[in-house]
């Protein structure tokens, strides 16, 4: 009789599952990894939510997650990497490694990518959330000593992060807006600060949200629904962030950057058109840069949380893949959590 494994599977909208998957073999080229935490990303809840993410609609049953962390099993024919037991991060994007924006040195923007539980092509790159997973073998990373893996499944939200701020160019002695304190907010706030900001203003709705910023390293925190709020920034800033997915936040960001600065798009916009002040592009000379997923920031960050056990109060709660639909849940009230965790180990 096939073994099987629990997995984490989205049926359609609002229809989420913990279903029995057959165990997986590793194809020439590819590893198995025993998944021990899975974080819960915006893009889940997405899916789990609406049934898509922007254009990116489901049409088939898909195992979710990106934000995966294990040890490894074994590997198929021809693969190698490390040791059968090694705990390890699952980097969860495969390049096709010959578009033209993958010879350019981009291959975070590669048009025919492959990005574990993701509905963008048909069919469906089957995600991370189940107890075992086969992946390519070159996805997989060794932990850095220090590491261990419930901090590690930070690591690719904080990849976007330090992303972001590489996009925005040098921070060092920078003062940086970041509106949205979500966990992708949060762990921008990391990066800057890793950057050598001197200072990080941070804004958002949600008191609880201020409070995690604060805990990454925000120098000032502010309520974005209160003009008089005192933390405002006095001055222009000189890079600012956006986060949280909102046209308001955009707005914030422009407004509030000085003349010739930097905006980095981050938050993931709603489908359709977003209003935003356009005019002050021109007139101030802002440059207005986008910021998608990430590539080689990914060791990079394994290094960073290695060396930032305090990232870890960002984990806000930690449940078993049977209680998912509790664990969504959570994640989805940003009043009352930052970063959770599915255990897989946890049976």
């Amino acid at each position: 009789m096939e073994d099987m494994v629990l997995g984490c599977v989205i049926h359609g909208q609002d229809d989420l599952r913990i279903d029995e998957l057959p165990e997986p073999s590793p194809a020439p080229g590819q590893a198995v990894v025993a998944i021990r935490y899975g974080g819960i990303c915006g893009s889940d809840l997405h899916y789990h939510r609406h049934g898509g993410v922007g254009d990116f609609r489901l049409t088939e049953p898909m195992v979710l997650g990106h934000e995966v962390v294990g040890t490894v099993v074994g590997y198929g024919e021809g693969a190698s990497g490390p040791a059968p037991g090694t705990p390890v991060a699952v980097h969860p994007a495969t390049p096709c490694g010959e578009c033209p924006e993958c010879a350019d040195g981009r291959a975070n923007v590669c048009r025919d990518t492959r990005y574990l539980g993701s509905a963008a092509r048909t069919p469906h790159v089957q995600g991370g959330f189940a107890a075992r997973i086969a992946v390519p073998a070159a996805q997989l990373r060794p932990l850095p000593e220090g590491l261990d893996l419930r901090r590690a499944a930070l690591a690719e939200p904080l990849s976007v992060g330090l992303h972001a701020v590489r996009r925005a160019g040098d921070l060092t002695g920078r003062h940086v807006l970041v509106t949205g304190a979500g966990p992708i907010g949060c762990l921008v706030v990391a990066a800057a600060r890793a950057a050598g900001a001197a200072k990080i203003t941070v804004t958002d709705l949600l008191p609880r949200a201020l409070e995690f910023a604060a805990s990454a390293g925000a120098t000032a925190v502010v309520r974005a629904d209160d003009p008089a709020d005192p933390n405002w920034p006095d001055d222009e800033v000189d890079v600012a962030i956006e986060a949280s997915g909102v046209a308001a936040g955009l707005d914030t960001c422009l407004r509030r950057i000085r003349r010739g600065g930097v905006v980095v798009q981050l938050g993931m916009l709603p489908p359709g058109e977003s209003p935003f002040a356009g005019n002050l592009l021109v007139s101030q000379e802002i440059e207005l840069r986008g910021a998608f997923r990430f590539h080689a920031e990914f060791d990079d960050a394994l290094r960073l949380l290695a060396a930032e056990p305090a990232l870890e109060s960002l984990i806000s709660a930690v449940r078993p893949v049977r209680e998912a639909a509790d664990a969504f849940a959570l994640a989805a009230d940003r009043g009352r959590s930052c970063k959770v965790l599915l255990d897989f180990g946890a049976e």
